[in-house]
């Protein structure tokens, strides 16, 4: 396998090598601009590993530490499930989320279709919506009183203090994923494939890099960076933050999708939505190192992780369940 090593001056290739036009956005390569997708999984040859559990087409995938719970949303319905007891509950959503996270007791779902984001009540299974016009692609709360939103119409993001604005970043493409990291704020774009940091304040850009040639999903790790899938050009890519300085960059052939990290074992998970695989890399030296690669269900487009036992949670978009790995 090649590998790579990434310096200061390969980050700024990446921003400003690339064939650029003569847009105004400097991070803009194309005057068509198409998001990267994940691969469309072959049939399985060789059996998952771990558990597999019969499930509805999965579109996203979260898990919540505190209250043990796996929160799968599959089209307008999320369930959940206690995973001590294996215990189901659903909750109708107004319309699919196209974002969901889970932290503290508490889910957080953006529904574009709806106009709202959703906050669900992992213990009680209760929800409390709030109204947000544009379409919201993803929510993250910053604090108790703020939250950012990334909105589909206008491609913006907007800060809301106490559910009103008070902040908005024009500008954008398609923005997609918003990610704090080192106490910074960011958003994924994922037409134009980079990572722009935002004041939450006063809703200015920063200045942004390319992600690679289809940047698709991303997390943070306890370091401080963004971890960075890029689907098209089948590579991982990480990021410190403040300033936005690219550290790793490492050759993920097999389409990669989705990513979690466990920051106990600093293992990042990678999805290969191309080859049905699990691949697990150790990203705490200067660059990583592959330590696992399991069979998984067919089209593992999304992945959670519980960072006290570093179980597992692979979910399947094409109705093959989900699957639990203890490694």
């Amino acid at each position: 396998m090649r590998r790579l090593v990434t310096t200061y001056l390969s980050a700024a290739l990446l921003l400003t090598g690339c064939g650029i036009d003569t847009t105004s956005d400097p991070l803009q390569v194309t005057d068509t601009l198409t998001a990267a997708t994940p691969a469309t999984s072959p049939p399985t040859t060789t059996p998952p590993v771990g558990t597999v559990h019969p499930a509805p087409p999965v579109q996203l995938t979260a898990y919540d530490r505190d209250t043990h719970t796996l929160a799968l949303a599959t089209g307008r319905t999320l369930l959940l499930i206690d995973t001590t007891t294996g215990a189901q509950r659903s909750i109708d959503l107004p319309s699919p989320p196209a974002a969901l996270r889970a932290e503290a007791g508490r889910a957080l779902a953006a529904l574009p279709d709806s106009n709202q984001i959703t906050r669900i009540d992992l213990r009680t299974a209760t929800t409390h919506t709030t109204p947000v016009t544009g379409g919201p692609v993803d929510a993250l709360d910053l604090d108790p009183h703020r939250t950012a939103v990334a909105l589909r119409n206008p491609a913006s993001v907007t800060i809301l203090t106490d559910g009103t604005p008070t902040a908005t970043t024009t500008g954008l493409k398609g923005p997609a994923q918003l990610l704090t990291a080192g106490g910074h704020l960011h958003i994924l774009d994922r037409l134009t494939t980079a990572i722009t940091p935002i004041n939450p304040t006063t809703g200015d850009k920063g200045a942004g890099l390319r992600a690679g040639e289809g940047a698709t999903n991303a997390t943070t790790d306890r370091y401080g960076r963004i971890l960075t899938i890029d689907t098209r050009g089948q590579e991982y890519l990480a990021f410190s933050a403040g300033p936005l300085i690219m550290k790793q960059r490492y050759p993920v052939p097999g389409a990669p999708y989705a990513i979690a990290y466990d920051p106990t074992r600093n293992l990042a998970w990678v999805t290969l939505t191309a080859t049905n695989e699990l691949v697990g890399y150790d990203i705490a030296g200067g660059e990583p190192t592959e330590t696992h690669r399991l069979p998984t269900i067919s089209q593992p487009n999304s992945i959670a992780v519980d960072p006290d036992t570093g179980t597992l949670y692979i979910a399947s978009a094409n109705g093959a369940g989900y699957q639990v790995v203890k490694p």
